[in-house]
């Protein structure tokens, strides 16, 4: 057991998980620049593929992709060490902010912080929304799933997972039956 690689797994998630308002989608920008760009531990490849089963699988994407990238790095012991690393933070926010913020949620100040959060954390979203769609569109194909779950996700009740495994059975098919190349 490389205790020096778990030490930097919880580090790793710890900040992720501690510096991540918004929830598991605003984490991304954050991820891709410490598993990908600095660690070097994923592929772009990788973390879109990782969301995407995470999207699909129960539980939080953020702990989702923790426990995939810790499991990578350094097996079971790995998986637990990201997990935790990246649920740490948030239970200490959490408790801190439920015996604090209940004074203060209705003061303008708060009121306009949480706001001021929320329009940043969309930008960002957004912004790792264009990064993956440069990455994950390789073709009319991949353009067509794009489009078609974007308006499944955004203009039906029809659920995420079963937008998700659709477009995996299509992508599959066409593989297989039509001569698509990796993309």
């Amino acid at each position: 057991m490389n205790v020096k690689k778990l030490g930097e797994l919880y580090v790793s998630f710890f900040k992720i998980g501690g510096l991540t308002f918004g929830g598991g989608l605003a984490m991304l920008p954050m991820l891709q620049r410490e598993v990908v760009t600095d660690r070097k531990w994923c592929t772009e490849e990788e973390i879109l593929d990782m969301y995407a089963i995470g999207q699909c699988t129960p539980g939080i994407i953020a702990v989702n992709t923790a426990t995939y990238v810790g499991y990578k790095q350094a097996g079971f012991i790995g998986g637990v060490s990201a997990t935790l690393g990246v649920v740490s933070p948030s239970i200490v926010i959490i408790c801190l902010v439920a015996s604090i913020l209940q004074n203060f949620i209705h003061t303008p100040t708060v009121v306009h912080a949480l706001a001021g959060i929320r329009v940043v954390v969309c930008a960002l979203m957004m912004n790792t929304v264009f990064t993956m769609a440069k990455k994950g569109i390789a073709d009319k194909l991949g353009g067509a799933l794009f489009v078609g779950g974007f308006i499944l996700a955004c203009f039906t009740p029809v659920p995420t997972a079963m937008i998700i495994v659709l477009a995996g059975i299509i992508g599959v098919c066409a593989k297989k039956f039509g001569g698509r190349k990796n993309a």
